[in-house]
């Protein structure tokens, strides 16, 4: 089964379910969850070649919900889920499929569409870190400088290094190979029922106003907000921000 973090303790609530997207890991929402489980018991989890979970060949939406229903059938059956990017579309594709498990959704900036950008480039990046060098996670980041100008994606990066194996905790080569299924989403005929909150930054075009009748034919009760000033990474420029949205709307539906 998947690496999870668990926050906080069960409640008379389904527990939270919170799914990173690529590059991502159950420790980058540690803020975030810590905060929400005074509320509610919070589980994020590292998905499949990510983190701490097991390294598989397949990295399609359909294989990661199978491994988010595993988890949320080992923790009482039913679970709200919070799914950023990547982890967005699978929590998405797990609703459309198994939508018993799920009570609540709520999807960070994405939408359920193929998207035409690649994020290969980041693949590259971290591949050309000469690992044997790195001794701390600044020099790492000094050389991801190099390909990856933005410090705040320098950091969220090697956050995924193990300095102790010099190794990343990313299967980059799986994830390179299937990366047309990352980019894409799966024809799926299902709906979800249940309150659907879609959160975007407001300065990120991957929730586009296009996508919106898409959108509300898979998910009829969907709902739309935005944090102002957030780009795709909204969780991590507004924290306080998309900890109060989400909040807000677990606590109203």
């Amino acid at each position: 089964m998947l690496n999870t973090i668990t926050h906080g303790s069960a409640t008379d609530q389904p527990p939270l379910l919170i799914v990173h997207g690529l590059f991502g890991s159950a420790r980058n929402w540690g803020v975030i969850a810590k905060r929400l489980s005074d509320e509610r018991q919070v589980i994020a989890v590292d998905q499949r070649n990510h983190g701490d979970s097991p390294w598989n060949d397949l990295h399609g939406y359909e294989d990661m919900a199978a491994d988010i229903a595993e988890v949320i059938e080992a923790n009482g059956g039913q679970a709200d889920l919070l799914g950023h990017s990547m982890g967005g579309k699978a929590s998405m594709v797990l609703a459309l499929t198994r939508p018993e498990l799920v009570k609540r959704l709520i999807v960070a900036d994405v939408a359920p569409v193929a998207y035409g950008h690649t994020q290969m480039q980041h693949i590259e990046a971290m591949r050309a870190v000469d690992l044997d060098a790195i001794e701390k996670r600044s020099d790492a980041s000094a050389q991801l400088a190099r390909h990856v100008p933005d410090p705040t994606l320098q950091a969220f990066f090697t956050q995924s290094l193990d300095l102790r194996e010099k190794r990343w905790k990313l299967n980059l080569d799986v994830l390179a190979a299937e990366m047309p299924k990352i980019l894409g989403f799966p024809d799926i005929d299902g709906q979800f029922d249940g309150p659907t909150l879609f959160l975007s930054g407001a300065e990120s075009d991957y929730v586009l106003p296009e996508y919106r009748e898409r959108i509300r034919a898979l998910f009829p009760e969907s709902r739309f907000a935005k944090i102002p000033g957030a780009g795709h990474w909204l969780h991590a420029e507004k924290p306080r921000e998309f900890e109060a949205a989400g909040r807000a709307y677990l606590n109203a539906a």
